[in-house]
């Protein structure tokens, strides 16, 4: 008897056409067209060729993958129960949800909050291939709602690279075209609290590459950085550093000066022999390797063992550095970091007085 476990592994090695043709019935399904009532003008394409741009643009790269591997699971999944994904079965989908929870098959049990990334994916491309998705359905959400409460956890959060960390860190750099970059990247992300992929999609100036995502100008003082993140566009500035050794706007002259760059992305490969830059931006992966490496060379966290040191660090702990380091206003932080709220910045701040205000004694105790 055929058990779940050898259906699904029978299903793996398709798994690239199965994205592929996920890939065709979205591209079919989300196409953006005229009403079938409306004549076909030079002007009305060309306006339908704009709006299929600007829809492309409303979800990053990144999420797009994400959401696509997400439908290609769930769509093996349920050819492998026998239904079909299409239209949308609240039962099936809160059973989907149970088994991501609570797997039947050899795979491990996902995350709450994959869970709920998971369900995320399927709400989009549920609603790109028009049906909508209602997730307060009480086969979906009461199922959401007992998964959180049974298997919720608090959040894992990275390891903040503090200011004598990043100091370490970029000593370990050696001076050459890529150890210039790298030291920019370092001293630009932790100063400017900026996300992997903030740092990566800079542009030397405004308009130079179709997929920038911020620019930069540099003043007598410092350095501005124009952002389009997450919750719109923002400006970080950099002001420079008290050396030359270590500060981030002096790299980064450096790092442009040396690589000849004066136009398109800021942070690019280097040729092979490592004494010309290319034109090609880096990954985001790039930051996290970079850090990962620098956090073992210069020794930080040496009292565990390598794979526990490596598990700490990652992208985020340069903007958990900067909130748990710098010792200003939490609204200058909060500004810096691009957060809405004042308790969102105070969860990147990893050694801050937790009882700065004692609630006890103004209360009269």
């Amino acid at each position: 008897m055929t058990t779940d476990d050898e259906k699904l592994s029978s299903a793996r090695p398709s798994t690239s056409q199965d994205a592929q043709g996920d890939a065709r019935d979205q591209e079919k399904s989300d196409d953006i067209t005229l009403p079938s009532h409306v004549a076909g003008s030079g002007t009305l394409d060309q306006l339908v060729e704009t709006a299929r741009g600007y829809a492309e643009q409303a979800a990053s790269e990144n999420t797009l993958k994400a959401y696509a591997k997400d439908w290609a699971h769930f769509a093996r999944w349920c050819r492998v129960k026998g239904t079909d994904p299409l239209p949308p079965s609240p039962e099936m989908i809160g059973l989907y949800l149970a088994n991501l929870a609570a797997p039947t098959e050899k795979s491990p049990a996902l995350s709450v909050s994959t869970i709920e990334r998971r369900l995320s994916g399927l709400s989009w491309n549920y609603k790109q291939r028009g049906f909508n998705l209602d997730r307060k359905n009480r086969h979906i959400a009461s199922v959401l709602a007992g998964i959180k409460r049974k298997h919720a956890r608090p959040p894992v959060q990275k390891e903040a690279i503090l200011a004598e960390d990043i100091l370490a860190m970029v000593a370990t750099l050696p001076y050459d075209l890529r150890g210039l970059r790298d030291r920019a990247i370092l001293l630009i992300g932790y100063a400017g609290g900026l996300r992997r992929s903030e740092i990566i999609s800079l542009d030397g100036h405004k308009d130079d590459t179709p997929d920038s995502g911020g620019w930069v100008e540099i003043f007598d003082k410092g350095a501005l950085l124009t952002l389009n993140a997450k919750t719109g566009w923002r400006e970080v500035e950099i002001g420079r550093g008290s050396s030359d050794q270590t500060c981030p706007v002096h790299a980064l002259e450096q790092w442009l000066h040396f690589a000849k760059i004066d136009f398109g992305p800021v942070f690019v490969g280097t040729s092979r022999d490592g004494k010309r830059a290319s034109e090609t931006r880096l990954n985001d992966k790039h930051v996290v390797r970079l850090i990962k490496r620098t956090v073992l060379d210069a020794g930080i966290r040496s009292d565990l063992p390598e794979k526990d040191r490596l598990a700490l660090f990652a992208g985020h702990s340069l903007r958990a550095g900067l909130a748990s380091s710098a010792e200003v206003d939490e609204r200058y932080v909060q500004k810096q970091l691009g957060h809405a709220s004042a308790e969102m910045t105070r969860r990147y701040q990893r050694r801050r007085d937790r009882f700065r205000v004692n609630l006890t004694r103004a209360a009269g105790l």
